[in-house]
């Protein structure tokens, strides 16, 4: 069993940066992390994923270049960085764990958090 709690949303300026933090508890060991979020009248979609090694990770399109995933698990923590945020990075913020599984495929996360809002103004 593993449990994930999420911090570090907030209200932003669009351009403005946030970085989330995700922290697990319980037997971690392995797991790929994953960032998604949900908008408003949207279904959930993936932000970004890490593996448990940290030497592959995976960004939607959106997210590339504006957003970073790291992990310490030393401290069992996956952050988020986001920068050059807009409007539409607005959204609940979740972070989910998967042992196994591609790291895009929402399906493959079974522990998931209660999320984290994040509101971009314009």
């Amino acid at each position: 069993q593993v449990q994930v709690v999420e911090s570090g949303g907030g209200l932003v300026q669009a351009g403005g940066s946030l970085r989330l933090s995700c922290t697990a508890s319980g037997r971690t060991f392995n797991y790929r992390m994953g960032w998604f979020r949900q908008a408003p009248e949207k279904e959930r979609e993936i932000v970004a994923a890490i593996q448990w090694s940290g030497r592959s990770a995976y960004f939607r399109d959106s997210a590339k270049g504006r957003f970073t995933i790291s992990r310490d698990n030393a401290k069992n923590t996956v952050y988020l960085q986001m920068n050059s945020l807009t409007p539409d990075d607005t959204a609940i913020y979740y972070c989910a764990a998967a042992l196994g599984g591609s790291l895009w495929a929402e399906n493959d996360y079974a522990y998931w958090g209660q999320g984290t809002q994040v509101t971009v103004s314009s």
